[in-house]
């Protein structure tokens, strides 16, 4: 919803002042669908021949996420922390052993399936388990689980990065392009010299408009969508970060209690919930 609202923005203060000004636009929606295939085909060959298939594939739902509302929310990182809490709180009473069976077939836990919104996200499971499932065999200590935390968090942020870096590269295109359309639209009107005066300008009024559609496609719609993906990047990031905090804390010898709250701190302070709140929904949920 943001995204349009701030394009619409964009988009009425561009061509607005420039009509208000006493622009004809009649000009620049002529030439408009030209310079739209010019650019824009030269755009998406470009972005095709620069990236991999999976990364294709990773930037078009990038793009899908980024008209959806985020997931990270409070509620959702006060699901996540007590579903810790539960797991380690189990653990701390009956044994590493009581929680083989959760950590082995998530999808049939009571535990897990007590909160369904962290649950159903299969990449936050995984990590879940693969570490505590690293604890329950013992053959690790905590520095050693926490370098593998790290490398895997950092190949995460890699390859979600992918995606917002090929965009990135796309709105840097976008004003060369724009360039290359409008030196075609200079040629042609080179090539129609003997024209009179009025058909000239109008000719070379549209070659321009290649250079003013390459940069505004770049700087008002792509760059923008850029900055948004890595945001959102960075949001799944430090959901990984704050159960790696609490698991570490845990294997460090801190209550479930003490251990949830090193991973509270972690959160960004928009989504973070109180000290007040994580506990009442813990002992709300028991």
């Amino acid at each position: 919803m943001f995204v349009f609202i701030g394009w619409g923005v964009a988009l009425a203060c561009v061509f607005g002042v420039f009509v208000a000004h006493g622009g004809n636009i009649s000009v620049v929606l002529h030439a408009l669908p030209f310079e739209l295939i010019t650019i824009g085909g030269a755009a998406a060959g470009a972005f095709v021949a620069n990236n991999q298939p999976k990364v294709l594939k990773a930037t078009g739902r990038g793009v899908a996420a980024c008209f959806k509302g985020s997931k990270y929310s409070k509620t959702r990182y006060l699901e996540l922390m007590a579903l810790l809490y539960d797991i380690l709180q189990k653990a701390r009473k009956e044994g590493l052993i009581a929680i083989e069976n959760d950590v082995e077939s998530p999808g049939e836990s009571a535990l897990f399936q007590r909160y369904p919104s962290v649950s159903a996200d299969h990449h936050v499971v995984e990590f879940i388990t693969d570490y505590l499932r690293m604890m329950v065999s013992g053959n690790l200590n905590a520095h050693e689980i926490e370098s593998l935390m790290d490398s895997e968090i950092d190949t995460h942020h890699a390859e979600a990065h992918a995606p917002a870096a090929a965009m990135t590269r796309v709105a840097g295109g976008l004003p060369a392009f724009g360039i290359v359309a409008a030196v075609l639209g200079v040629v042609n009107t080179m090539g129609s010299v003997g024209q009179p005066p009025a058909v000239l300008g109008a000719m070379i009024g549209s070659a321009l408009v290649g250079t003013f559609l390459g940069i505004l496609l770049s700087y008002a719609i792509f760059e923008p969508l850029a900055g948004l993906m890595e945001q959102k990047i960075d949001e799944s990031t430090k959901e990984l970060q704050c159960i790696k905090t609490t698991l570490l804390a845990s294997m460090q010898g801190y209550a479930p209690q003490v251990a949830v709250e090193f991973g509270r701190k972690v959160l960004y302070s928009t989504e973070r919930p109180t000290f007040a709140e994580l506990e009442s929904h813990v002992k709300g949920k028991k």
